[in-house]
């Protein structure tokens, strides 16, 4: 009988640990998705596929962040109207094979840099391509996160209210 019940208490504990393992690795899955959803609200538009308005909505530090396309391949990207091309940071180019086109300085918000540019043969986000889009190479930048500037965003027509960006196909402008 002091068998049988050391038996059942081993698989009481074992059901206990795994139900604990478990809980805890879904909890950490939610958690991460959760994180994720909170710093790119706008993943989803990757895979757009229509040329229709497209709605940003603002990340929990309040910038446009949303996973676009360089290139064809899927990055994350934070729109920066305030930036004259799309930043693509030095490890991130290395990876894609950007061409190098000359040095030039830039003007950033931790000062001046120097960099390279670079043409990038397509960028898309949402439902929106653009083809030889003008491009930086920075080598300050963090991570694989892309500036998506105006060298991109120039080409629709932009309308921020609030915790919104709208990105629309430009007007007619004949």
């Amino acid at each position: 009988m002091t068998t049988q019940r050391g038996g059942a208490r081993r698989a009481g504990l074992g059901m206990m640990l795994a139900f604990w393992v478990l809980f805890i690795g879904l909890g950490t899955w939610w958690l991460q998705g959760l994180l994720e959803e909170r710093a790119n609200p706008n993943a989803h538009l990757v895979d757009a596929v229509d040329g229709e308005a497209i709605t940003l909505q603002r990340n929990a530090a309040g910038h446009f962040v949303a996973t676009g396309r360089l290139n064809g391949r899927p990055v994350p990207m934070l729109l920066d109207t305030g930036a004259t091309y799309v930043a693509v940071p030095e490890a991130l180019a290395r990876r894609l094979g950007l061409a190098r086109q000359g040095e030039a300085w830039f003007s950033t918000a931790n000062g001046r840099v120097r960099g390279a540019l670079t043409t990038l043969e397509t960028v898309s986000l949402g439902g929106f391509t653009a083809r030889d889009v003008r491009g930086s190479i920075g080598p300050g930048l963090a991570d694989d996160m892309v500036l998506l500037g105006m060298s991109f965003l120039g080409r629709f027509d932009i309308q921020i209210r609030g915790e919104t960006m709208t990105l629309r196909p430009p007007a007619d402008r004949g």
